[in-house]
């Protein structure tokens, strides 16, 4: 884990986890459905509760959602236990639970925890993203929006030996403003990723890991609803186990 605190061009803090896919006993979870024969399969949950429920490690959110609002305190949706729907196509431990109706960027994990953003025949553990950052180790063209957010990144290394996850803390003027798209896949390059997308971002953004006391503990600071520290229930996430 590396935390990352950049004054220019802007307050930025960045959090980072290079992952060994090989690492023995290294097991990866997508968030399973909890409906699979719904047009909403999960059902929302926060980053922490994710990790809790599933006994893990590491977790952080994953793909955009509908439906969704934020209108305030109290207009908004979804709230824990929700119905929702990813964006883009999952599956988790062989079952493939959505298939998007628009064409989103998707990585796919086999059984042996291989990475690729190409679709295998038969998807083992699969989670999609809102934009591809890099391909063959450059940034993708078109990267010009010049909006600043919270970010949630992943990429891997060009042997598919490691697994990069970048969380950009956002919206909080004296602690981090956030980051620009074009920006975020300058910043995968440079940590070593060959490709790479962007997850689901702004109140999304969370990154959780076990603490030394066992209890869920928060890398980064969420903002969901302008909250500083508040998570956001989320559809799906990527989470990881380390076998004892």
């Amino acid at each position: 884990y590396q935390r990352i605190v950049r004054l220019s061009p802007r307050l930025m803090v960045i959090h980072v986890l290079k992952i060994n896919m090989k690492t023995n006993g290294l097991r990866v979870v997508i968030t399973p459905p909890d409906d699979p024969n719904s047009d909403q399969p999960l059902r929302a949950r926060t980053t922490s509760q994710f990790l809790e429920e599933f006994d893990l490690d590491i977790a952080v959110n994953g793909d955009g959602f509908s439906p969704w609002w934020s209108r305030g305190p109290m207009d908004y949706y979804p709230h824990v236990g929700d119905s929702v729907a990813p964006r883009g196509d999952a599956a988790s431990r062989g079952r493939v639970y959505w298939h998007a109706q628009a064409p989103f960027p998707t990585l796919y994990i086999s059984s042996r925890n291989g990475l690729s953003f190409d679709a295998p025949n038969k998807p083992y553990d699969a989670i999609s993203g809102e934009t591809r950052l890099i391909m063959g180790g450059s940034p993708v063209d078109g990267l010009t929006d010049p909006e600043l957010h919270p970010r949630t990144a992943i990429g891997y290394s060009q042997n598919g030996k490691f697994l990069y996850i970048v969380v950009v803390d956002g919206r909080q003027p004296f602690y981090s403003q956030g980051m620009t798209l074009a920006e975020l896949a300058d910043l995968m390059v440079k940590l070593g990723a060959q490709d790479a997308m962007n997850l689901d971002g702004g109140g999304s953004s969370t990154l959780v890991i076990r603490g030394a006391d066992g209890e869920p503990r928060l890398l980064n600071s969420p903002i969901d609803q302008y909250i500083p520290g508040r998570e956001r229930p989320v559809a799906n996430h990527l989470g990881f186990y380390f076998k004892k």
